[in-house]
């Protein structure tokens, strides 16, 4: 109940009588219910109500403490019943039907609810952090694994299922997203779905993976070469390497979410090729592979020990080849350090592969 008490402190903050959440994931973030129908009922005072249906009703039993469960196929319907005076509702995942549904329902002022949930989720408690340990714990040891099997000769594919076959193996739960593995020209498209291109001596080969561990997701990014690297692969590897160990160390609580960057986005300038990094640097791990805070330049906000994102600036050579390295990085959560705890452990050096 923890969680549901942090998110009533806000509520309170913001003189609003409760919440109804809707988006299944904070469901479960604030409940345990990891069912497919769900929608929770949170006032400022009073019991804290999670709607589903029949399906679920062990399920939602066995899941949560403390909360009256109600079985109820309208879950609006049920929702709206239990709103009094002004409340929240999540209008940024909310269908439009959905809300006008909802408040023709309800007999309260239901205005929105500004990704209360999600702001919340930024700061990972203790045990969100230790399941992401493990995720990404579990995820670099089936990638130091996959190096070691011969991968010249194989597809993309072929190389993708290894991997995600040796995660599982390894303890995953699923994989966290749908692998990423891109060889040679391949390599400077950054999110490229893997083919039945061969992996062949001099090319580079990018790596962009991650296990899932009760729920939460690592996300790790490697980029290798197949032989020894021509000159241009160094560099551009070296390139890379100087901007995300930037990134990476502007990582420290109470710093702010814009700095990390402006440190990797100028490192790459001063090599010469910022040009050619063309995605965002990083993003929040957690329930969800994306999710806030994203970081740019626009970001206002600073971080907080225990928030977890990632660090993953890349230069990509359209027709030539390209390299990411991306790290799940932890804030604040070493002893006696307010800095960046890394939690894909395995190495970042261009590393020559047979």
């Amino acid at each position: 109940m923890a969680r549901i008490e942090r998110l009533r402190t806000v509520l309170r903050e913001y003189e609003l009588d409760g919440l109804v959440v809707t988006t299944l994931v904070n469901v479960r973030y604030l409940t345990g219910f990891t069912g497919s129908n769900g929608a929770v009922v949170v006032p400022v005072d009073g019991e804290v109500v999670l709607l589903t249906d029949g399906r679920y009703k062990d399920q939602a039993a066995a899941q949560t403490s403390g909360i009256e469960i109600v079985v109820d196929r309208d879950l609006l319907g049920g929702a709206a019943g239990r709103m009094r005076g002004c409340w929240a509702a999540e209008t940024h995942t909310l269908s439009v039907d959905a809300h006008t549904e909802l408040v023709d329902l309800s007999e309260a002022r239901i205005v929105p609810g500004n990704r209360l949930v999600e702001t919340l989720r930024e700061v990972k408690d203790e045990s969100e952090v230790d399941a992401l340990r493990t995720a990404c714990r579990i995820s670099v040891e089936a990638l130091e694994w996959l190096w070691q099997q011969g991968l010249v000769g194989r597809t993309e594919r072929q190389i993708a299922r290894l991997l995600e076959s040796r995660m599982l193996e390894l303890g995953a739960e699923a994989i966290a997203f749908e692998t990423i593995v891109a060889a040679g020209e391949h390599s400077a498209i950054p999110h490229h779905e893997p083919t039945d291109r061969l992996l062949a001596p001099g090319d580079l080969l990018k790596v962009d993976f991650g296990a899932r561990v009760d729920g939460y997701h690592a996300d790790c990014t490697r980029t290798a070469v197949a032989g020894s690297p021509a000159d241009w692969q160094r560099e551009i590897h070296a390139a890379v390497h100087e901007s995300q160990a930037a990134g990476v160390a502007r990582c420290v609580e109470g710093g702010a979410v814009a700095d990390v960057n402006t440190a990797a986005r100028s490192s790459l300038e001063a090599a010469g090729w910022l040009e050619y990094f063309t995605t965002g640097l990083g993003h929040g791990v957690g329930l969800q592979i994306h999710e806030d805070p994203f970081i740019a330049a626009k970001h206002v906000g600073r971080l907080e020990r225990r928030t977890v994102l990632t660090v993953e600036p890349g230069i990509y050579l359209p027709g030539r080849g390209g390299v990411r390295i991306e790290d799940t990085v932890a804030v604040g959560t070493l002893k006696n350090s307010n800095g960046p705890e890394v939690l894909t452990t395995t190495p970042t050096d261009l590393l020559e592969i047979a």
